[in-house]
């Protein structure tokens, strides 16, 4: 076995012999068929012998101190087995992101932070029984309107530090035209399908999780930290997860109560969060109000740009929106300021949700730049071409690759754009009025650290294992993909081991950068096998043909099985940031186009088209790849037309903490959508080339729907989401 270390620079070359042809074609996802049948096991699924079932207890109101706590009547229950609470692990609040938070059982930071756990025979009965647990409190004076509170200028929390070059100040004063605006955007749930769930068991001492987790290596390591334990003691399993959307990325208070329990009783322990609760113990995306400012000559050429936005965290929380992330690279401008202030509120962590910064960030920042366009009296593509930058406008670094013209260009004639943009409210089709807009999708590229194990065994198959999941993204299929491509064996002959912590650590699911950290492990992983083969060929590498399980050079050729000679070949694969993380400035890139119907009477939005063109680098999965997308896009349309997480300020409570009050898109509101790739192979990026695909669909796709209902109604609305309410008053006469 040998071990294979690269960083993001290098590039294999096996990459460029390969000959399969099964990377980046559209290969159905090798798992379905697992999913279909209702065999892929997630969570809470499967049942161990002597299993109990958990509920958590958590507090009645949002602020103040725990006094005591009853639980007579709840121990009282028939298959009440325990009722634990006062354990000086057990968690005070909800996991953030990057850590479990400080085990205080006394100080409540939000209206249901868990305290206590019932463990019973039966789901229903640890429900009743968790419902009859008292928890005696003082309220203290709560923060839940976060209008009302005083704004930290100066954050200590949060990895996007402010940048402020030049004097933005002078540019708005001195410049030809000049635009400012304030945009909200609404709390957003993660949302997704599968509920947060854990199994939970003990052997001989050793923890062994089976969670709903995207990323079980880091997951590992908070579980041993909040049961102080060593990390090798705890194995996580995730092979399926059933969504994440950031969710999922850090330890729910479920888990850790779940190992608790379980060493208490001596029994596994089963729990799985109502739909209702996972409002409070699962983080949200905060509220944020944003300020955009630019500053532009006559022509239209952006010489200052702000983004100042303000984020919501409790007293616990680390994680702050880092809201103008997706702005700092996107346009020119000498003048620069983007920050993120904070406001402090008693209501539950917010944290990393689908596309962190970009989601909300491009709402403003591409609603502003349609705004500025129109005083200009431009084409929003020809302002944003104007302002096409040709270095990072903050670092000064060069672009690794950047094909957002070619995404405007092809984007605009595979839509059909008009040479000139229809006045808003004048296109009608009877009651509807009709109307088109679009936006820019940027979302920052990142390659981490990750490990791959490769082995290709003496029949000649290949077998690859790391800890990456899978939330519904095709991580399976595209690491059997790029095995294949690189030893040239068809994805049938390739098996893909992953979600086990035993496993060599990958990058996990999150960030949009797992796909192109362990695709690129898998294929250091191979050119190292790559070297095996061609040394028991008397060959050079380079020389090699790899496919359909036989290697060929010149005019030989011999099968895998014979050159292995019974004797399967193990290698390592790692990759990290190297030397080009740092030279370039790495994003993925896209354009948005949508077309809208809004009901001149009612106000209904019906969106009836949606287009993106996309520059993601190499594409692994054409299929794969663009159901992420269309997933991103459907996002940004439940982002603009509907989601928002209400808080009743008066007990810091959800009022529409599930999924019949907290309206994400379903297939009725959503059309055809059409997503085009743009492809050129990113060598600085890692060294499969890949960019990130899962959150650039969301990026600009609900900015681009804003900007439609505009065109269509002459009313332009900054406090998302749009929906009719914000529009009647305005709407032109039938």
């Amino acid at each position: 076995m040998t071990d294979h270390v690269m960083d993001a620079a290098f590039r294999p070359a096996g990459l460029d012999r390969a000959v399969q042809g099964v990377l980046g074609r559209p290969i159905d996802r090798v798992e379905g068929p697992d999913k279909v049948a209702g065999t892929a096991a997630y969570a809470y699924e499967g049942t161990p012998a002597r299993i109990a079932y958990a509920a958590v207890v958590g507090t009645p109101v949002g602020s103040g101190r725990i006094v005591g706590i009853d639980d007579t009547a709840a121990a009282s229950l028939p298959s009440v087995i325990a009722v634990l609470h006062g354990d000086p692990r057990m968690p005070s609040g909800q996991a953030s992101s990057n850590a479990m938070p400080l085990f205080d059982t006394k100080t409540i930071l939000h209206l249901g932070q868990p305290v206590a756990i019932v463990v019973a025979e039966d789901q229903a009965i640890a429900r009743d029984a968790a419902a009859l647990v008292v928890v005696e409190v003082e309220a203290g004076a709560a923060r839940y309107d976060v209008a009302d509170q005083p704004v930290d200028t100066a954050p200590a929390i949060g990895f996007l530090p402010p940048t402020d070059i030049g004097d933005l100040d002078a540019a708005m004063a001195d410049a030809a035209v000049t635009l400012d605006r304030t945009y909200t955007t609404p709390i957003h749930f993660p949302a997704a399908l599968e509920p947060h769930a854990t199994t939970a068991w003990w052997d001989d001492g050793k923890l062994t999780v089976r969670t709903s987790s995207q990323v079980i290596g880091s997951a590992r390591k908070t579980i041993a930290t909040a049961l102080k334990i060593d990390p090798d003691l705890v194995r996580v399993l995730a092979p399926y997860v059933g969504g994440g959307f950031g969710g999922k990325t850090g330890v729910g208070a479920e888990v850790i109560l779940a190992a608790i329990a379980a060493e208490a009783t001596g029994r596994p322990v089963k729990i799985a969060l109502p739909r209702r609760q996972t409002a409070y113990m699962v983080h949200h995306r905060s509220h944020t109000v944003q300020r955009v400012r630019i500053a532009c000559d006559a022509d239209g050429v952006i010489h200052g740009f702000g983004h100042e936005g303000i984020a919501a965290q409790n007293d616990h929380g680390e994680f702050l929106e880092p809201v103008p992330f997706g702005t700092l690279p996107l346009y020119r401008g000498e003048a620069r300021r983007f920050r993120t202030d904070l406001v402090r509120v008693n209501l539950p962590p917010t944290g990393a949700v689908r596309a962190p910064g970009e989601a909300v960030g491009t709402f403003a920042v591409e609603c502003a730049m349609d705004e500025l366009a129109e005083q200009l009296g431009m084409d929003p593509i020809e302002l944003r071409r104007r302002n096409e930058p040709e270095t990072d406008p903050v670092s000064g670094k060069p672009f690794s690759t950047r094909r957002m013209l070619d995404c405007y260009t092809q984007g605009a004639l595979r839509f059909d754009w008009p040479a000139k943009l229809p006045a808003p409210g004048s296109v009608r089709e009877g009651e509807w009025l009709i109307g088109i807009g679009m936006a820019a999708a940027l979302r920052g590229n990142f390659t981490v650290r990750a490990q791959a194990r490769v082995r290709l065994t003496a029949e000649g198959r290949a077998v690859v294992e790391c800890d990456m999941t899978d939330i519904g993204t095709g991580t399976y299929t595209i690491l059997a993909q790029m095995a294949g491509e690189m030893l040239g064996l068809p994805v049938s002959d390739v098996s893909v081991r992953i979600g086990d912590t035993d496993l060599p650590p990958s990058a996990g699911s999150g960030g949009s950068f797992g796909a192109g950290s362990a695709t690129a492990a898998v294929a250091l992983a191979c050119e190292d096998i790559l070297a095996e083969l061609a040394r028991r060929m008397n060959a050079a590498p380079e020389e090699l043909r790899l496919k359909d399980g036989c290697v060929s050079v010149g005019g030989r050729q011999v099968s895998l099985v014979d050159l292995v000679r019974g004797d399967p070949i193990v290698a390592m694969g790692k990759t990290g940031p190297g030397a080009e993380s740092k030279r370039t400035s790495q994003a993925s890139h896209g354009a948005q186009f949508v077309e809208v119907a809004v009901n001149a009477v009612t106000g209904e939005t019906r969106v009836r088209r949606m287009l993106g063109v996309f520059d993601v680098g190499r594409v692994l999965n054409a299929k794969t790849a663009t159901n992420q997308i269309v997933g991103g896009m459907v996002w940004g349309i439940s982002y603009a037309l509907g989601e928002e997480a209400v808080v009743d300020t008066r007990t810091g409570s959800f009022a529409n903490p599930d999924f019949g009050e907290y309206h994400v898109a379903v297939n009725a509101d959503v059309p055809q959508i059409a997503v085009h790739f743009i492809e050129e192979i990113d060598d600085s990026a890692n060294p499969a080339g890949a960019k990130g695909v899962g959150e650039l669909g969301i990026s600009g796709a609900g900015a681009a729907v804003a900007n439609a209902i505009y065109n269509a109604t002459g009313v332009r609305v900054r406090d998302f989401p749009v929906t009719l309410d914000k529009l009647l008053e305005g709407l032109p006469a039938v």
